[in-house]
């Protein structure tokens, strides 16, 4: 079947919406995207990458196109940049996340909001060989007053929120940071929904341009645990 033919099977999610502020639409799919559905100038970034990658890319593109929709923006390729991130349109930000059975974007016009990090994790996938360069000695800490029970959601909180940390503050700054360079500290404990700060441990070329700690949303759905981000354009 020609791609024409073929509807956009990503829908809005209000869920995910509810991690940003005001103005933003969220978008998300839970099965791997149709490649015939992607514009061309979106394919030819796939090369020859593994079905498993392409199906995840193809995802992220359609829960784009679906969010940017409602911005009244029609055939737009996102192209992948330099950095790896998504082009957006030129008064639009956004972010993508894609992880085992959910993908999910975000957007927002630059007038409201000067950038967005969204990151999804299926809870009990961050290897606990790694979890000491996922997390700082404070973290750590509080990792072990956890139930045994809980600590592994726990920790894929920490990796989701420097996730989305990350996506959030690299277009601005098209600065690498690592696990270690941010801490993050739930604010009001470790309930299925709530806020954390997100802080750097070292000089970061963000505090140029916003004043830190940042304060993101974190919700725990289903077997995922997703944190949004955003920097209000005023604020940049």
């Amino acid at each position: 079947m020609h791609s024409r033919f073929l509807a956009n099977p990503a829908r809005l999610s209000p869920l995910i919406q509810s991690l940003f502020p005001d103005g933003t639409v969220a978008a998300e799919m839970r099965e791997p995207g149709d490649v015939r559905l992607l514009y061309p100038a979106e394919a030819e970034s796939l090369g020859g990458s593994v079905p498993k990658r392409v199906g995840e890319f193809a995802a992220g593109r359609l829960c784009a196109r679906r969010a940017l929709a409602e911005f009244g923006i029609g055939n737009f390729a996102l192209r992948v940049g330099d950095g790896r991130q998504p082009v957006w349109p030129e008064h639009m930000i956004g972010s993508i996340t894609h992880t085992a059975g959910l993908c999910a974007a975000v957007v927002a016009e630059k007038r409201h909001l000067a950038a967005v990090g969204l990151d999804s994790e299926v809870v009990g996938q961050v290897p606990e060989e790694i979890w000491p360069a996922v997390c700082l000695p404070e973290e750590m800490g509080w990792l072990a007053t956890l139930q045994d029970s809980v600590r592994a959601a726990g920790v894929t909180l920490i990796f989701s929120a420097k996730e989305a940390f990350y996506k959030c503050q690299y277009p601005l700054v098209r600065e690498w940071l690592d696990f270690r360079d941010v801490k993050v500290e739930l604010l009001g404990g470790g309930a299925a929904t709530g806020q954390f700060s997100i802080d750097a441990t070292r000089r970061i070329a963000l505090a140029d341009r916003a004043v830190l700690p940042l304060v993101g949303r974190y919700i725990f759905h289903e077997e995922f645990v997703s944190a949004g981000i955003a920097l209000r354009a005023e604020a940049s």
